[in-house]
């Protein structure tokens, strides 16, 4: 190994950052404190409190960051806390508007007094069936009563026995019962029949026909004023119930009327109830026109159904704000629904079927919603956003508008809405809204922004102990020894990919101690330790590792072609991740760079059967911005060149290769081989400078896993950017393998040390006057350049010649 390769190679301290045990200072988490609030979330803590603080429209809050950072528990923790000090909203109740049943009134009461309203309206039905119809039965209302009838009746013998004597006086008798009134000529006293009556001489029958069409004239001008006295009869049959029907209420509804003297709504209510009941009290409990008696359970009903106020939302008197959750906020959810019922093949409704949503629930506090789904319901986003402007929640059917809805609807009474609210969404959907909704920006000012990761220093690691204390606690888990604790930091820092910092991934460490414990279960052992987090660690690889392992048979088949040792021109070992489902894992993969005379320039296959996505394209003209300021100063880059992912059948995206891809061009162009013992990646600028990539871990232990079933040489090893060197966390196989010598990790910074690593010579440095190192990888770069050059040169010539030939 050169000096300048030893270098280049990384240290075991250098791949991973491991707790050290006797700064945790505790044996057990028993030992610890719990912990309260959240961990490493300063900035975020302090918006939400501004957010939950400020009291002016459009200040509601959106909640962004990952899962599993404690983002939905700890908001819905801290809105419970702090809603228990603020002011516990109104109550309110739909009741019927007697004047048109299609749009309700609502009424608003103190906090608690919903229940208690509906109580003493149900009493006050119960009150009115012990009165009704018993009042009707009473002697004085019965002598009123009669005394109207008595007088009908008398007006009406009167005029008939008026008639009646006119009658006599010609011989006519007068006959009527309850249907008809008829006239019958009389002889001697006694009524004639029809036979009797044709036997007659014709004149007398003639004088009789003409006697009686007087008399039945005298009969119509005596009954002319009939259906005046049935007016004034019914009139004043419809008085005296009203009368009485008032006397009756009056000590019933009086109560009702002084004990909420305050709410003028709810007088007004009572007083439209007293009118309304002049005529249900007549309709409903006395006339009964079934031919038999209702039941005064169905009465009651009827009752209920007309007058019994429909709770909309109530709360306990010092119960504080609400905080509501909304796991499924669909339109109705949200806003409430109208039910019907099916009456004689119709729909029908009624301001008791009136079902509130989860902002009714809300109003006057928080409501809590996770964005995606928010945003996933049809028409509920527009709502929304109108109801927090309008600062009125109005209760209506959105399938309306659509002509999707063909019964009778109600219209209710709005509601003034007063809600702060909380949506819980992801990154993408944050910056989505901001760029495709104008308003979006106007209604939710408060940013509250979660961190996937936390520095990792005493304090935070301490918090984390007591968390895993606190959750373990909870969750009724065997405690952690300070081992397992520190093997579990050290994943929660593999998870944030980096030495100096924790993930805020909380579910995922969560997670990892719950599977430890149960191995610990399973074991019988009374605490967990770091054998149970190794275990469960290696079992959920195991669970989550069928499609890695299956790669890799392939790979020891020669299924697909890797190479761990030998050299090899136009080749080399890039390294990718590939994520399946929650299964993340590395894997080598060949690239291949092919060079030969021409001016097609570089082509990226990839890109040109469509699988290279926009960031990997962009890398290979990158690179080929670098070829060309590094090497065609003199002579032209006139090459043609390909640059091949190799066995890669899906899309391919990042510049991860591009530091392995200009390594293999430069191969090719100098004809130098590459060491294939080595597997390399990393991104370069166009100055040749290498820039850190992503998953660095996964790459390096994938490559390893190869090398380790081929048999471990020493030789072999893994070139990655320096920059990636504090994002090291290296599994303990690789580590051990690295400090046995078996096995090498090595940092670069410039193309050139990549390129001296893989060819096991120097690149070569340029000089003052820009050239290379005479014999080096660089200079036999050059030097092909200048070959093709020379070969388009004499060609060019050439073809001039034959051309001045042929015009000769």
């Amino acid at each position: 190994m050169t000096n300048e390769s030893a270098a280049l190679r990384l240290t075991p301290d250098q791949l991973t950052a491991p707790i050290d045990l006797d700064s945790l200072g505790f044996t057990t988490t028993d030992d610890l404190e719990p912990f309260r609030g959240i961990l490493g979330q300063e900035r975020a803590v302090e918006a939400l409190q501004f957010g939950v603080a400020m009291h002016r429209p459009g200040y509601n809050v959106f909640v962004m960051g990952d899962p599993g950072t404690g983002r939905f528990s700890y908001v819905q923790r801290y809105l419970r806390t702090e809603a228990k000090r603020q002011i516990t909203p109104q109550d309110y109740v739909y009741v019927n508007n007697f004047d048109d049943p299609r749009e309700p009134w609502v009424i608003s009461l103190t906090p608690g007094s919903a229940g208690e309203l509906i109580e003493t309206i149900d009493r006050f039905i119960d009150n009115l069936l012990a009165t009704f119809p018993a009042v009707f039965e009473h002697p004085a209302y019965q002598q009123k009563k009669s005394a109207i009838d008595r007088a009908f009746n008398q007006r009406y013998d009167r005029a008939l026995d008026s008639v009646e004597r006119r009658a006599h006086d010609k011989s006519i008798a007068l006959y009527r019962d309850s249907q008809n009134i008829a006239f019958t000529p009389m002889k001697e006293g006694k009524a004639l029949d029809e036979a009797d009556f044709a036997q007659l001489p014709e004149e007398e029958r003639e004088r009789f026909h003409s006697d009686i069409s007087e008399l039945e004239e005298v009969l119509n001008q005596e009954l002319a004023s009939l259906p005046q006295w049935k007016r004034e009869s019914s009139n004043q049959l419809r008085e005296l119930n009203e009368e009485t029907i008032t006397e009756a209420l009056q000590p019933l509804l009086e109560p009702l009327l002084e004990q909420y003297s305050g709410n003028q709504a709810i007088c007004d209510y009572l007083q439209a109830m007293r009118q309304n009941l002049l005529k249900t009290v007549i309709d409903q409990l006395v006339e009964e026109r079934q031919l038999e008696a209702r039941p005064d359970a169905f009465k009651k009903q009827l009752l209920i159904e007309q007058y019994s106020p429909s709770l909309v939302v109530g709360h306990h008197t010092n119960g504080g704000a609400p905080v509501v959750h909304e796991p499924h906020p669909s339109y109705d959810n949200l806003f409430g629904r109208i039910e019907y019922t099916p009456e004689q093949g119709a729909l029908i409704t009624s301001y008791r079927h009136i079902r509130s949503g989860a902002l009714h629930r809300a109003n006057g506090g928080f409501l809590l919603l996770e964005a995606e789904k928010l945003l996933g319901e049809p028409f509920v986003w527009d709502a929304l956003k109108r109801a927090l402007h309008s600062r009125q929640l109005k209760m209506e059917s959105p399938w309306a508008d659509m002509g999707r809805l063909a019964t009778v609807s109600l219209t209710p009474q709005v509601i003034p809405l007063d809600v702060k609210v909380v949506i819980i969404g992801s990154r993408q959907v944050y910056y989505a809204l901001q760029d495709l909704d104008p308003d979006f920006q106007e209604m939710f000012r408060v940013l509250v922004d979660f961190d996937e990761d936390l520095a990792r220093t005493p304090e935070s690691i301490e918090g984390m102990a007591q968390l895993l204390k606190t959750r373990t606690s909870e969750e009724g888990l065997a405690p952690l020894t300070a081992a397992a604790v520190a093997r579990v930091l050290t994943y929660s820092t593999r998870l944030a990919e980096h030495q100096k910092r924790l993930s805020a991934r909380i579910s995922d460490i969560f997670q990892l101690v719950a599977e430890a414990d149960f191995t610990r279960q399973l074991a019988g052992d009374p605490v967990t330790d770091t054998a149970h987090i190794e275990r469960a660690l290696r079992a959920k690889e195991t669970r989550t590792g069928r499609v890695s392992a299956r790669i890799h048979e392939d790979m020891l088949s020669g299924v697909i072609l890797i190479d761990t040792d030998g050299a090899a021109v136009g080749k080399c070992n890039g390294l990718t991740v590939l994520e399946v489902g929650d299964s993340v894992f590395g894997l080598p993969a060949r690239i291949s760079a092919t060079v030969y005379p021409g001016g097609s320039g570089i082509v990226d296959i990839e890109r040109e059967v469509n699988l290279g996505q926009p960031i990997h394209s962009k890398g290979v003209m990158i690179l080929t911005g670098f070829l060309g300021s590094r090497y065609a100063q003199k002579h032209p880059l006139e090459i043609s060149a390909s640059i091949a992912l190799e066995q890669s059948y899906g899309y391919v995206d990042g510049d991860s290769a591009s530091l392995g891809e200009v390594c293999t061009l430069i191969s090719a162009l100098s004809r130098t081989p590459l060491k294939q013992c080595f597997a390399i990646t990393g991104s370069i600028n166009q100055f040749g400078e290498v820039q850190a990539v992503g998953g660095v871990n996964e790459k390096i232990e994938g490559f390893f896993r190869l090398c380790q079933a081929r048999g471990l040489t020493g030789a072999q090893g893994v070139i990655i950017p320096r920059s990636n060197v504090p994002n090291l966390m290296l599994g303990e196989e690789v580590l051990q393998a690295v400090r046995a010598g078996q096995f090498s990790v090595y940092g670069v910074s410039r193309v050139d040390e990549a390129l001296a690593l893989l060819a096991g010579e120097p690149a070569g440095d340029m000089n003052d006057e820009g050239d290379f190192a005479e014999g080096s990888i660089n200079a036999r770069v050059v030097a092909r350049l200048a070959e093709i050059a020379e070969r388009d040169r004499e060609e060019e010539e050439a073809d001039t010649e034959s051309a001045d030939d042929a015009q000769g």
